[in-house]
């Protein structure tokens, strides 16, 4: 169709500003072109979101065990006592599978640049392209376990975070590739980089795009893995994990971090060594949801919440929050949170999809 022969007609400039942040005239207008052109499968990514939430009420919301609840009749009525699912059932491939075909019409692909019939919410402006950010001082390039459930025996408030992962260049899911993500705990640390003493008492910077930042604390244990974990899109382009909402530090957004690898090896100890990255961005949480979180504990006890309390998105340092919008502000980097009980402390489930460009490939490593 004409849509998408405009779409694939742009894939050859691609390489021309490298899927870096654009800085010439040129660089710029292609970007924005290819943006305008995946911007008309945004409707059908709008009902590859709404198809997922289904699937997800129906998993967690149901009376019914879990396999069953995806799979039971209309006449069979739900047993009215919501309960959350294990890992197991959780991430099983076939409830994900069946409740999100059932939704769709006979003659339609899930992700096909066609209009959907349907009206659904839109969650973000993808098939516009997810901007790459920096990945940031706490990354830890070896190491990163294959899981879905990263959040170890930190304490915080349960999160499920449902990403989806398409290709600009196809508006088509990308199966089989690796989301990584790493994250701060519920008072602002990340694994391996605990408080160091000599930056404790240290001042955020006055001015200039670092305005609020502290230097990052170096790694000082090589064990510690919690909070971070990668795991493969399924056949849907969907990576799955359970977590705790993060916490936030000087000068940064309450902020996930992510990279996507299209090749990588796994390692007999259950981690990974990435080989083609495709990308590294940052996701974010609405301001109003982040203000209700920081009255929680353990996230009430962050020791900068009386001395320099929370960075707002629209403050976050190094411009990163305005950056993760693209040039022309048409990428919501925001996830969309539901509740999965009838109160904030039961628990959230958050959804993003990104559309990246998945025949680029940058080097894995952070240059400040």
């Amino acid at each position: 169709m004409v849509r998408s022969a405009i779409l694939l007609g742009l894939v050859g400039f691609s390489a021309v500003w490298a899927h870096t942040e654009p800085k010439t005239e040129a660089e710029i207008e292609t970007q924005r072109a290819l943006q305008r052109a995946a911007y008309y499968c945004a409707p059908a990514v709008g009902e590859f979101t709404a198809a997922r939430k289904r699937a997800w009420r129906q998993q967690v919301l149901s009376g019914l065990p879990l396999n069953q609840a995806a799979f039971a009749p209309p006449s069979i009525p739900s047993a009215g006592n919501p309960s959350l699912p294990t890992n197991d059932d959780l991430f099983a491939s076939e409830t994900y599978e069946s409740a999100g075909q059932s939704s769709l019409s006979k003659h339609q692909e899930l992700l096909a640049c066609d209009v959907v019939e349907d009206e659904t919410e839109m969650q973000n402006n993808t098939c516009v392209l997810t901007p790459i950010v920096t990945e940031g001082p706490y990354y830890h390039k070896m190491g990163h376990p294959i899981r879905q459930n990263i959040a170890e025996y930190e304490i915080g408030l349960l999160t499920y975070l449902d990403i989806g992962v398409i290709d600009v260049n196809t508006c088509k899911p990308l199966p089989n590739v690796l989301v990584d993500i790493w994250q701060a705990n519920s008072t602002g640390y990340y694994a391996g980089h605990n408080a160091d003493s000599s930056l404790v008492l240290a001042q955020p910077q006055v001015g200039g795009r670092r305005s609020g930042l502290l230097s990052a604390f170096p790694r000082n244990d090589f064990k510690d893995q919690w909070l971070r974990g990668a795991w493969k899109t399924d056949s849907h382009g969907i990576a799955r994990f359970t977590t705790i909402f993060p916490g936030y530090y000087t000068g940064r957004a309450t902020h996930i971090h992510s990279k996507v690898f299209t090749e990588w090896t796994e390692n007999p100890n259950g981690t990974f060594d990435g080989r083609k990255l495709a990308h590294v961005g940052q996701f974010f949480f609405e301001d109003d949801l982040n203000l209700q979180i920081d009255k929680m504990w353990p996230y009430s006890e962050n020791p900068i919440r009386d001395i320099r309390g929370r960075t707002r998105n629209w403050r976050d340092s190094l411009n990163i929050f305005e950056d993760s919008q693209g040039p022309e502000g048409q990428y919501d980097p925001i996830f969309k949170m539901h509740l999965l009980g009838g109160v904030i402390n039961q628990g959230l489930v958050g959804f993003i999809t990104m559309g990246i460009n998945a025949s680029y490939e940058m080097d894995n490593f952070w240059k400040g």
